[in-house]
């Protein structure tokens, strides 16, 4: 079985292309942090792993992946070799691409619409939200004053009980 699943963040934005027979393919590079720090500096370490989209999921990557986006691959590990002009054999290890995810909300960033904010130490995408023209008949005229929204509240929560059995689970 070859099967690869990987999170990380984008480290460039997509290199797109098309084949000659008009086949989309999108090479990414991603980013993807050791689950440990290393013992002499203390910092965490990341791999960075070279990622191969074909199709469908290389327009999808192309059209909705910036640089620093946190992104999932599943996939399948590919060996790949070539002879360069000297002579010399190389080898590389690539994943290609089946499903790609989203692994952050599109509004998990609003600061600004660069794709790739501090956030506290960390980092978070930022995407521009889509705006969709209405056409100009269907474009009502907008209230001066909006009516107030009602609060959320809790109702009374006493008609759950709390289940203390280790039974089995019913489905």
């Amino acid at each position: 079985m070859n099967k690869v699943i990987l999170m990380g963040r984008l480290c460039a934005d997509p290199e797109f292309r098309q084949t000659q027979s008009g086949v989309s393919s999108c090479r990414i590079r991603i980013a993807v942090n050791r689950p440990f720090a290393n013992k002499q500096t203390g910092e965490r370490e990341a791999d960075f792993i070279n990622v191969t989209c074909w199709r469908q999921t290389a327009e999808f990557v192309n059209r909705y992946f910036r640089k620093g986006n946190m992104i999932a691959v599943e996939g399948s590990l590919r060996n790949n070799d070539w002879t360069d002009q000297n002579g010399v054999k190389h080898y590389t290890m690539d994943v290609q691409a089946d499903n790609v995810h989203f692994c952050e909300s599109r509004n998990s960033g609003q600061n600004n619409n660069t794709g790739y904010a501090p956030n506290n130490g960390g980092y978070q995408a930022a995407y521009q939200q889509p705006s969709y023209a209405q056409p100009a008949a269907a474009a009502a005229p907008a209230p001066q004053q909006a009516a107030p929204q009602p609060s959320v509240q809790l109702g009374d929560l006493g008609d759950f009980e709390e289940i203390l059995s280790d039974g089995e689970v019913p489905f």
